[in-house]
């Protein structure tokens, strides 16, 4: 199948070709060929993982650069810490599993995502009450305005809910190619992980519960990396080939931030969670966008028998969770949208709560 075509590339498996395609295995190679493309202006799109973004069917009408930069290398060990550098390039995954076989606590409860590295700090990456800011020094990153290396500590990062300085400076116009990549592309990401041998407090209800434990207590690493790649199985978030609820972005909504009213008019069974972050002034309530769409009428596998505004089964809701909008093997990313489109709209009709994609639209958007 073509090298160039971003549905061989990402983890939804659609997405069109690319004009030009280039694969980089150095921090030197991929660092030119951003600026050969900026220098020329030309279009650019920095792909690593492919799995938090959807790509138009008609492909990317310039220079996708796929990362393949790869590496753990340990900066400094002291009585309580590491401090490991990792490739922007280098699997996710195989970074947490490698932290546990070391006994090293941080990202444990990050098991099984999806993607690269890179992408970790672009959104503050996080599942089961854990994130990348909590463990996060720094990154290197090629600066495409100054065409230079810098380094942004993680207060520069300015982190927030699935969220980032970085993530800030992709383009809100879906259509506009030039934007496809933020001003940031990050080289290399510095973690600092603790020598303790056992998790972090575990601090989400759904996975102490899966653990037998109560909140705040600690497990052997093994066990939490075990149980959460049971409980992400479970929900179609760990990528399998052959299983098609997990053909998707992962999770294609962030859950909704709203004030207390807001969430006071919710019934009393529906999930709220606190939520603060810094510079707010206003109290907010993190909101379960599952239960948001699961109680508006779109159930698990909602699209599979061709309901109404739906596409004849190509496209739907996961069949394990409804917060993932699946590729049920020959959808276009068009069809994706159109089923994604149904639900933001449907959830906003009976709710009043407006859901937010999480995936990097790049030349669609959800309709009007």
């Amino acid at each position: 199948m073509p090298e160039n075509l971003l549905a061989n590339h990402t983890t939804a498996r659609v997405g069109g070709p690319a004009t030009t395609w280039v694969t980089v295995s150095t921090e030197k190679q991929l660092t030119t060929a951003i600026a050969d493309a900026d220098a020329a202006n030309t279009p650019l799109l920095v792909l690593a993982g492919g799995s938090n973004m959807l790509v138009a069917d008609a492909g990317f009408p310039g220079t996708v650069v796929h990362l393949a930069t790869q590496g753990i290398e340990i900066l400094e060990s002291t009585e309580e810490y590491v401090y490991v550098r990792i490739a922007a390039g280098h699997e996710w995954d195989a970074v947490v599993a490698w932290s546990v076989a070391e006994g090293l606590t941080g990202i444990e409860a990050l098991s099984g995502i999806p993607g690269s590295t890179g992408a970790t700090p672009v959104q503050n990456v996080g599942a089961y009450g854990a994130d990348i800011s909590k463990t996060l020094v720094s990154i290197r990153a090629w600066d495409r305005q100054v065409n230079r290396i810098v380094t942004l500590t993680g207060d520069e990062l300015e982190f927030g809910y699935r969220d980032s300085i970085i993530k800030r400076t992709i383009a809100s116009s879906t259509t506009n190619f030039y934007h496809a990549s933020p001003r940031w592309i990050v080289l290399s990401v510095d973690l600092q992980l603790v020598k303790t041998g056992t998790s972090a407090p575990i601090r989400y209800p759904q996975l102490a519960r899966a653990l037998d434990l109560e909140l705040e207590q600690s497990a052997p690493l093994e066990q939490i990396r075990q149980t959460v790649l049971d409980l992400r199985g479970s929900k179609g978030m760990v990528l399998y080939s052959y299983d098609h609820d997990t053909w998707s972005t992962g999770s294609f909504f962030t859950n909704p931030i709203v004030p207390i009213d807001v969430a006071a008019s919710l019934p009393a069974d529906a999930p709220r969670f606190p939520h603060h972050e810094a510079g707010d002034t206003t109290e907010t309530v993190k909101l379960s966008a599952a239960w948001l769409i699961d109680h508006a009428g779109f159930n698990k596998g909602f699209g599979l028998q061709d309901e109404p505004n739906t596409v004849n089964g190509r496209a739907s809701l996961s069949t394990k969770h409804t917060l993932a909008l699946t590729n049920r093997g020959a959808a276009s990313t068009q069809d994706l949208v159109q089923i994604a489109t149904v639900v933001r709209d449907g959830v906003a009709a009976k709710w009043g709560i407006h859901l937010v994609p999480e995936p990097v639209l790049i030349g669609v958007q959800l309709g009007a």
